[in-house]
């Protein structure tokens, strides 16, 4: 981990200021790193994360000026957010749009947090939201060649997938990152619900059908990939290859 939090010393000290000119604070930087880690693969409001950095009594920020600073590390590629997935199987205002908020690199995330491998076994859910970046991560590098992007649905009714891959053919796959094996049941209904409220779709909506997805994978910290009897596949993250 020295290596990631060399990087996050160089980003919030020099990178952040030179990558366009303006002269930015190196604590006001940090602070901002800290609370992205801190909300990494949620919906986070800006306005959650202004709150957030602003709660130490010596830290002052405008929303523009953290917007300013979040743009500054996008161009920089510390920070990419990842867009929703909005199809039309629930109403507009069902389906959550907000951008999950994620880092480039999830070591980013651990280094900003300063936590060591020992304090990520005891805080499972920070190492779960960890997990699903380091999905996301991989995903982007071994599918670049297919000029492909990543989104992610959610609904006000609590069914989601963590992550929906898209090619530029077209094609694509829903996608649930799950830590432990004893998540993949729900991780695999969620996936199949989504299916079947495409199926639903386009019994009514014939004349503009939605694709089916291509595939539907659960990612897993394990160490084997097989196929459920309902179609799902069941992919440890370290078995994806371009």
């Amino acid at each position: 981990m020295l290596v990631a939090k060399e990087y996050v010393k160089s980003v919030y000290k020099n990178d952040i200021s030179r990558i366009d000119g303006v002269k930015r604070n190196q604590k006001l930087a940090h602070m901002i790193m800290k609370s992205y880690a801190r909300n990494i693969s949620t919906l986070a409001k800006t306005t959650s994360i202004l709150a957030d950095v602003t709660a130490a009594d010596d830290v002052e920020c405008s929303r523009p000026t953290l917007e300013s600073y979040i743009e500054a590390l996008e161009k920089l590629f510390v920070i990419q957010d990842i867009e929703a997935w909005c199809p039309s199987i629930r109403s507009k205002a069902t389906i959550q749009s907000r951008p999950k908020r994620a880092f480039c690199d999830p070591s980013v995330s651990v280094a900003s947090l300063n936590l060591s491998p020992e304090a990520l076994m005891t805080q499972l859910k920070t190492f779960g939201f960890i997990f699903e970046q380091m999905c996301a991560r991989d995903l982007r590098v071994y599918s670049a060649s297919h000029d492909s992007h990543l989104s992610y649905y959610r609904d006000r009714y609590g069914l989601e997938a963590d992550l929906v891959l898209h090619l530029d053919d077209g094609r694509y796959a829903l996608i649930e990152c799950k830590l432990g094996s004893s998540e993949i049941e729900e991780g695999s209904k969620h996936l199949l619900e989504i299916k079947r409220l495409i199926q639903e779709h386009n019994k009514t909506e014939k004349q503009v059908p939605l694709r089916e997805p291509d595939l539907m994978i659960v990612m897993t910290g394990g160490s084997m990939a097989y196929t459920r009897p309902d179609g799902v596949k069941v992919i440890p993250l370290a078995c994806l290859k371009d």
